[in-house]
């Protein structure tokens, strides 16, 4: 695998090798012993799917203190913007993000440490998103930022709002001045 770092400190981009032939293809999708080396000692704990239709936006949500997560995410089917928010206030990146493209034909991951917020925008007709996590879901800890924040200044393409799927929670999301930080 191609571990390539971002312009934020924790967060990478990976890349499998993939092996295609007539019959299709084969990828090590996760490899523990790799991801300790070049990454950090994350243990998951569950993997989460999700499936969605084009111009979904879920996000960008993340969870607070003790049950912060990790994210290690891919798509299994079509196409997503993905992004993570810098949420930690000591960070020299805080309030920055990363985004990257992950699809069924690159192959790609995204890497997202704790003290991150993490969404992503549908831009295929449909996209199955696969996440590892290394914590439990807390109801009680989670916590969002607008997706269209102006401080934060995602630019999440060229889909027209109109076209936007968000979940009532997600649309009525605080601020990232109001948020909740890490420290």
């Amino acid at each position: 695998m191609n571990y390539l770092p971002t312009e934020i400190e924790g967060v990478w981009i990976i890349e499998p090798v993939v092996y295609t032939d007539a019959r299709g293809y084969f990828t090590e999708a996760f490899k523990e012993k790799e991801f300790k080396e070049r990454v950090g000692d994350v243990h998951f704990i569950q993997d989460n799917e999700s499936c969605s239709s084009f111009g979904v936006l879920r996000g960008l949500h993340y969870q607070k203190g003790e049950w912060s997560q990790a994210k290690l995410v891919r798509v299994l089917k079509g196409c997503v913007y993905d992004v993570a928010v810098d949420m930690r206030r000591s960070s020299p990146t805080f309030g920055k993000y990363v985004g990257v493209e992950l699809s069924e034909e690159n192959h790609r991951q995204f890497f997202i440490p704790r003290g991150f917020a993490h969404g992503f925008l549908v831009l295929s007709e449909e996209a199955v998103f696969m996440y590892k996590v290394d914590n439990e879901y807390a109801p009680q800890a989670e916590a969002s930022v607008r997706f269209d924040d102006e401080t934060i200044g995602i630019h999440w393409g060229d889909i027209a709002p109109e076209q936007l799927l968000l979940s009532d929670k997600d649309k009525a999301a605080p601020l990232f001045k109001d948020a909740a930080y890490f420290e």
